[in-house]
């Protein structure tokens, strides 16, 4: 029987939740997810280009803007910016209790400067349409009831030419895969952090969920795939508006 997708609350808003987040050693996630976010990105010449840079004298008009959309604690940001200088980040997040601890990440940072934060709800950003050059995120899908309204964001604020680099867990096809994947991956965590965990794969969407929104906004299925056995990653350059002249 393929296991239904079950919501979790949308916000991990307790300081207890946010601690625990944060406590957890995303190091070798956050560092893949980045290094393979540049990898995608140097497959595209114009991001080629101007990532092939010096890691210093970056002038403010030349920045590479990107939105991080569900930033948690903003390690993802730190990570991105403290590795390449081009970029500078704008990361949000609904949670008020992931932001506290993010402006502390932040601070510690070499590259804080270069990273601003937000309390903004992902299905209705302010931002106006093709603000940023890259639009990422790291596990937020599963927490909107319907992703549908945060995809259609993510890609309207992304410009013609801009990358969409979306990743997130996928819902194992059954309930004992599941907890294969939570004992593999969330085993030495406390009983809580594995609750979160299993919470988070149940609430997933799958593959085929995900590929099918993906086309719903004009890109091919085979943008979005599987790159482990827990995640799905949607990687897409947003194509350029042909002129009909």
């Amino acid at each position: 029987m393929t296991l239904e997708r079950i919501l979790e609350p949308e916000v991990m808003d307790s300081p207890r939740e946010a601690q625990e987040y944060n406590d957890m050693d995303h190091s070798e996630v956050n560092q893949r997810f980045v290094s393979e976010m540049l990898s995608f990105l140097e497959t595209d010449e114009w991001f080629a280009n101007r990532l092939d840079t010096e890691t210093d004298g970056v002038e403010e008009s030349t920045y590479l803007d990107a939105l991080d959309v569900g930033t948690g604690t903003a390690l993802i940001p730190i990570e991105l910016c403290e590795r390449h200088a081009e970029f500078r980040v704008m990361a949000i997040d609904m949670a008020i209790s992931m932001l506290e601890l993010a402006r502390y990440n932040i601070a510690s940072s070499v590259a804080g400067h270069r990273i601003e934060l937000g309390q903004v709800d992902a299905k209705t950003m302010g931002y106006d349409t093709d603000a940023f050059d890259l639009v990422m995120s790291n596990s937020i899908i599963h927490h909107i009831p319907e992703p549908v309204e945060c995809v259609e964001q993510m890609v309207r604020v992304v410009r013609p030419g801009g990358a969409i680099f979306i990743r997130d867990l996928m819902r194992p096809t059954d309930a004992e895969t599941l907890d294969q994947i939570v004992q593999t991956y969330a085993g030495h965590e406390s009983e809580y952090s594995r609750k979160l965990f299993r919470d988070s794969l149940h609430a997933s969407l799958s593959l085929e969920e995900m590929r099918a929104l993906a086309v719903k906004f004009g890109f091919a299925a085979e943008t979005v795939l599987a790159t482990s056995d827990r995640h799905w990653t949607w990687a897409a350059i947003v194509p350029e508006i042909e002129s009909d002249a």
